[in-house]
């Protein structure tokens, strides 16, 4: 268990907290130790919050999430549902749906939002048009324009893609708020506050690296260079401008100084 705490306070820190509203509590579950919670992690407590980082495959999982105000999962090698060879994938996924049921703000990355996507009655397979890898934009949907964390977004955020499953069926009432040419499923929402990203916005240049340097098949489907790194030092910039914010947003949510989304009407059919 790692906690990390406000950097300071220069940090810029939402009103609530600034107000002596005391610092949300996140838990980061950390699937894969090649993909730690890097700049997202720091863009969190630079906003005010305090980090609960849990490195899953060492068992370290918590029963609930009590004491949190907001979970976050990060992304990883594994198959959402290859319980076979990781066991505690089970516990991270009822974590999540708990989460999730439970109103909590919660934030699922790449491999935690088809985590999150499972674990809520949703469907997860291997890309039928092959492996989505490198610098990417994708395009915001119309419900995203109201939605408390993407309203902000720009209309085509840069992403970093580095996967070959994808999220085939949303789980049942998630509203869809991100797409891309190749699969639609980039981001959505699951009733008022939990989300997922089926993208990366946590990594760094040399992360990226790494993982181009140990999967080099996946890697060559990417755009040729893209693993360059003034390419990735480009990527990281327009990635930080872009989900900064969005991460201090989160914060916010957490904080209770942002209002959770409203979810859509729904009528039952007629007799």
């Amino acid at each position: 268990m790692v906690l990390l705490g406000p950097q300071g306070v220069s940090a810029p820190f939402p009103i609530g907290i600034l107000a002596g509203v005391s610092a949300p509590r996140l838990l980061i579950i950390q699937p894969d130790e090649s993909d730690p919670a890097g700049p997202l992690g720091d863009w969190f407590t630079d906003a005010g919050a305090e980090l609960d980082i849990r490195r899953a495959w060492t068992g370290d999982v918590p029963d609930s999430t009590d004491g949190y105000q907001g979970v976050v999962c990060l992304g990883g090698e594994m198959n959402a549902g290859e319980d076979d060879t990781y066991p505690w994938l089970a516990d991270v996924r009822r974590l999540l749906a708990a989460a999730a049921h439970g109103g909590m703000p919660t934030l699922g990355v790449c491999l935690g939002a088809q985590l999150l996507a499972v674990a809520t009655g949703g469907r997860v397979t291997v890309g039928d048009k092959g492996p989505e890898v490198g610098a990417y934009l994708i395009a915001k949907k119309d419900a995203a324009w109201t939605d408390p964390l993407f309203a902000e977004l720009p209309l085509m955020p840069d992403v970093l893609h580095f996967h070959t499953d994808v999220v085939t069926s949303l789980p049942p009432g998630a509203v869809l708020l991100a797409s891309s040419p190749k699969y639609p499923h980039q981001a959505y929402r699951l009733g008022r506050a939990a989300y997922g990203i089926q993208f990366h916005i946590e990594t760094t240049v040399e992360v990226a690296q790494t993982w181009a340097g140990g999967a080099p098949d996946l890697a060559a489907a990417a755009k040729p260079g893209s693993f360059d790194t003034a390419k990735l030092t480009e990527l990281h910039a327009d990635l930080a401008e872009t989900w900064r914010p969005f991460a201090a947003r989160f914060v916010q949510l957490a904080a209770g100084d942002l209002q959770p989304a409203t979810p859509p009407n729904r009528t039952l059919p007629l007799a």
